[in-house]
Order: structure tokens, then C-alpha cells, then sequence
């Protein structure tokens, strides 16, 4: 029994030692072998099995893949003194474990000297650049072509210049400046990137505020235009009324007249026909005009009573 339980046990002892003396490095890590809390040998990039000594040394995994910072919000003065709310981020990888370990120890302390550096590098460098720059690419320009001339008073001549330099550069600027420190951290910084930019709650009231009122000022001065527009229109139409009714009356003054004319040259052809009928055929319309108890005085060589004394005649 006892020959038996000893191999056994020392079976049970050589696996529990192998165990613990094997580690497997991840193709997204890297590790270093620490011993009394002191680093040895090279940093171990191979993926795959590895070995160590058990209970006296330790693996310190490191990630070898991009890794994200996100910095705080902070409120920065620009050049021009107008505060603004910057959110920025960047991204990083650990290009020297040994040093990366030495400096920062792990991910969370490498978080915190980024927080300060970046932090840093980024309120230096938009203190000192105008607004403008910092939200404004460097290809950006204005199409003065499509803006009338109230709108290009308003924005200014200092709103249509092109940024000199723009957001990518200062992004760039942000990169090159933080690098410098990077190195002994053993940290690799591969970009710096403005995510957000915004006013802070007082001024960005006052911009809305203001641009209220330039809305307002154009949505006057277009009602202003169209109200022009509506009298030009109706006016127009007067003018064009009248100009119908002149022209209607001055057609139905003609037409009277050429009916006046037609008719008088039918009376003419009537009279030249037969005059003596013609005289007699308006003597009797004139009866018509007498009423009853009717006196007339007439001369006696009159043609009209020549008329009734032939009527008279038996």
C-alpha cells in the first residue's frame, strides 16, 4: 500500500509543480516574467506555452493591441477668451513592457499619467489658438457667391478668411507634443482626436440668443420683401384692371358710334328713298309724344302743321 501511494503522490506533486509552471501568452498580449517584483529575461511576444518557476516567479500580461483613452470634458479658454467645453480621445498601445512596467506598472496607472498629459498638451494648445481654427477643417471656405449682402456684413470679413491652420493640424500638433513624453512610459501614441466641441451653458445661451436674432432680423427683412412684392403685384394688377376697363370702354364707345354711324345711314338711305314718307313717318312719331289734352302752337307755315292740316282734310 505504501509502495503505491507514494508514486502517487509524487505523481500528484509533479503535475501540481507543472501547472504552475506553465503559463500560455494570448496572440493579443505580451508578458514579462517578474521575480521578487523584479523584472528578468525578455519580454515574452511568442504566443503560445511558456514556462517559469513556480511560486517564485509571476507573469505581468500586457495588452499589444490599440488601446482607447477617453479624456475628461474640460471647459477651455480659446485665444479669443471664449470658454468651450473639448472632449477629447486618443489611442495608444504599450510598445516597451519593460519600461511600460517600470513607469506606470499597469493599464490604470498608464491611464492616469495620459489623463494629465493630455490633458495638459490639449488646454495649452487651444488657449492659444482663435476659435475659429479649432472648429473649422482647413479646407473650409465660404461660397460668397450664394450670400446676399446683408448676410456677408453680418458674418464679417474675419468669417470668410480660410483657417490657417485647422482642427487636423491642431490634432496633429496635440499628437507631436504628447509624443515627447511617451517614450518613458514605454507607450506608443498613435493619434489624438478632438471628439466634441461646444460652448459652455452661459455662452452657448448667449449664441442662441443671437442667433434668434439674425433669424428673426432675415425672416423680417423677407416679409418685408414679400409684403414689396405683394404691393408691386397688386398694383400691377390695378394698372392692368384699368388699363381692361379703359380699353372695354373705349371698344364700347366705338361700337356705339359705329351703330350711331349704321344707323344714321340707314335713316339717310331711308330718307333719300322716298322723303316725303320719311317726313310724314316722323311726323307721326311725334303724335305719339302728345298726350291727351295736349295744345300746341304752331305757325301756320310750319311743315308739321302743314302735316295735320292734311290729316284733317276729308
Amino acid at each position: 500500500m505504501n509502495k503505491l501511494t507514494l508514486p502517487i503522490a509524487a505523481l500528484i506533486v509533479a503535475a501540481f509543480v507543472a501547472y504552475n509552471a506553465a503559463f500560455v501568452i494570448d496572440q493579443a498580449e505580451q508578458g514579462i516574467l517578474v521575480q521578487f517584483g523584479e523584472p528578468i529575461g525578455d519580454v515574452i511576444t511568442d504566443p503560445g506555452l511558456h514556462w517559469r518557476l513556480p511560486f517564485i516567479q509571476e507573469v505581468r500580461r500586457f495588452d499589444n493591441r490599440l488601446l482607447a483613452w477617453d479624456g475628461a470634458v474640460s471647459q477651455i479658454p480659446t485665444l479669443g477668451r471664449e470658454f468651450i467645453v473639448v472632449d477629447t480621445t486618443a489611442r495608444w498601445r504599450i510598445s516597451d513592457p519593460l519600461q511600460f512596467l517600470r513607469s506606470v506598472r499597469d493599464e490604470v496607472g498608464a491611464r492616469t499619467r495620459l489623463d494629465d498629459i493630455l490633458d495638459s498638451v490639449a488646454r495649452d494648445i487651444v488657449s492659444g489658438t482663435e476659435l475659429e481654427e479649432i472648429v473649422r477643417s482647413a479646407d473650409w471656405q465660404v461660397d460668397v457667391e450664394g450670400l446676399d449682402e446683408e448676410e456677408l456684413s453680418a458674418l464679417g470679413a474675419a468669417n470668410l478668411e480660410r483657417p490657417t491652420k485647422g482642427r487636423e493640424q491642431l490634432e496633429e500638433e496635440m499628437l507631436v507634443s504628447a509624443s515627447r513624453l511617451m517614450p518613458e512610459l514605454g507607450i506608443d501614441l498613435v493619434d489624438v482626436r478632438i471628439k466634441r466641441i461646444n460652448y459652455i451653458d452661459s455662452v452657448r445661451e448667449q449664441v442662441e440668443s443671437r442667433m434668434i436674432s439674425e433669424r428673426q432680423s432675415i425672416a423680417a427683412r423677407f416679409r418685408s420683401e414679400g409684403q414689396g412684392r405683394s404691393q408691386e403685384i397688386l398694383g400691377d394688377m390695378e394698372r392692368e384692371l384699368r388699363r381692361i376697363t379703359s380699353e372695354a370702354e373705349r371698344r364700347a364707345q366705338e361700337i356705339i358710334g359705329e351703330a350711331d354711324a349704321e344707323a344714321t345711314r340707314i335713316y339717310g338711305e331711308a330718307y333719300g328713298a322716298d322723303p316725303e314718307f320719311y317726313n310724314f313717318s316722323r311726323t307721326l312719331e311725334s303724335y305719339d309724344s302728345l298726350g291727351e289734352n295736349t295744345t300746341l302752337m304752331i305757325r301756320a307755315e310750319s311743315e308739321f302743321f302743314r302735316y295735320l292740316e292734311s290729316t284733317t282734310q276729308p
